[in-house]
């Protein structure tokens, strides 16, 4: 099979498209035929090994695995012994770890059905923005929470302004794109090129900001909540991540930052959402595996609207 390799770290030059032996799923594994497979900012992180302070997970000197790609929607080919929840042929999307492949194996318990209504594309472009989205917000939007999402038109953002409206509060979103936040269904839009941001907010999702804290945090109501999503600038060692370690021990504001958890529920919700047509990711521009090092190129230059997606 065709995948996506890299043996060190570095910009897209490193990348091969090469052919590896197909996989075969152990137990409790299933083999994906890959149909579609989403390109995030996190993949561009784990080729370039930046910040180096993720390289502690990813592979201190060189990456501990060759392979690049997290989200994915595809054709069940396999499956290893006590996987009962999926045969052969039947649709799936969810976290498909190597997935900038032809194949790829993944947990059974990382997998739903696939919408019959949800486009390949859309269903691999879902998975870890959407969950993302929903843990930052869940239990901070509700109905008449004024939410504020700074980068409302990236990967995270464009779905962070769609689950916020789904659990009811009121969304503003910041952005270089007016025309596209609003089709989001974005209350109120701020083109932050040409217009200062504004207003008070019980939620700030701060979706990979450079802004410093102290500007957000005087948009942000008394017992308000900044959430940060990602970092970026800041260096090669901490990428922004500092932005994340404020501490206000005498102010009712809180700071939180999260990884986002990729259950079995959360899986299934965004499957409901995406079925629902409440969550609907826009997938920009689609490549072939063999263009992953443009996709990548392009998804460095933060002018994506929505998402990316490879085909193998």
């Amino acid at each position: 099979m065709k995948a996506i390799v890299r043996h060190t770290y570095g910009d897209e030059s490193v990348l091969e498209y090469a052919d590896l032996p197909d996989p075969v799923p152990a137990a409790g594994e299933v083999l994906v035929r890959i149909r579609a497979a989403g390109v995030d900012r996190g993949a561009w992180h784990v080729m370039t090994g930046l910040p180096r302070l993720a390289r502690l997970a990813f592979g201190v000197r060189r990456p501990k695995d060759p392979q690049l790609g997290m989200d994915a929607a595809g054709v069940v080919e396999a499956v290893g012994e006590g996987v009962t929840r999926f045969s052969p042929g039947d649709e799936v999307f969810g976290i498909v770890r190597g997935s900038f492949a032809e194949k790829a194996l993944t947990a059974e318990r990382l997998l739903v059905a696939k919408p019959a209504t949800v486009s390949w594309e859309q269903a691999a472009a879902a998975p870890t923005s959407t969950i993302t989205a929903f843990d930052a917000l869940r239990s901070r939007a509700a109905a008449g929470t004024r939410v504020l999402v700074l980068g409302a038109g990236g990967g995270v953002g464009h779905l962070a302004v769609q689950v916020a409206r789904a659990l009811g509060a009121e969304v503003t979103a910041a952005t270089s794109d007016p025309a596209f936040a609003a089709s989001l269904g974005a209350g109120r839009v701020i083109d932050y090129r040409t217009e200062p941001l504004d207003g008070m907010y019980d939620v700030i999702l701060d979706v990979g900001g450079r802004r410093p804290v102290r500007e957000l945090r005087a948009l942000l109501a008394p017992s308000g909540t900044l959430v940060f999503v990602g970092g970026e600038g800041g260096g090669q060692i901490l990428g922004g991540m500092q932005r994340q370690l404020v501490v206000a021990p005498f102010s009712g504001q809180k700071f939180v930052t999260f990884v986002a958890r990729t259950t079995p529920a959360a899986l299934q919700e965004v499957a409901d959402h995406l079925a629902a047509a409440t969550v609907v990711p826009t997938v920009d521009r689609t490549y072939r595996l063999d263009e992953a090092a443009a996709a990548l190129r392009h998804i460095s230059t933060g002018a994506v609207r929505g998402k990316l997606v490879l085909l193998p």
